[in-house]
């Protein structure tokens, strides 16, 4: 994987052990619109693992996929 597929801070999105705590704005079938603590949007987070939620909610985010 390349240096671009990092963020500044020199995490991978999928090597990393970094989960988001972020809240569900919305749902769609292409998953949560999730906000993160600074108000950064985030859409399409997977929340089969861990549904049901709804607009709200807090959960735990790793690689765009909902884990708590």
């Amino acid at each position: 994987m390349s240096a671009d597929a990092c963020d500044a801070a020199g995490h991978c999105i999928t090597c990393s052990d970094e989960g988001v705590a972020m809240r569900v704005v919305s749902l769609s079938a292409e998953g949560a619109v999730c906000v993160d603590d600074e108000g950064n949007s985030h859409e399409g987070v997977a929340v089969e693992l861990v549904e049901p939620v709804a607009p709200g909610d807090r959960v735990l985010v790793h690689a765009g996929v909902a884990i708590g």
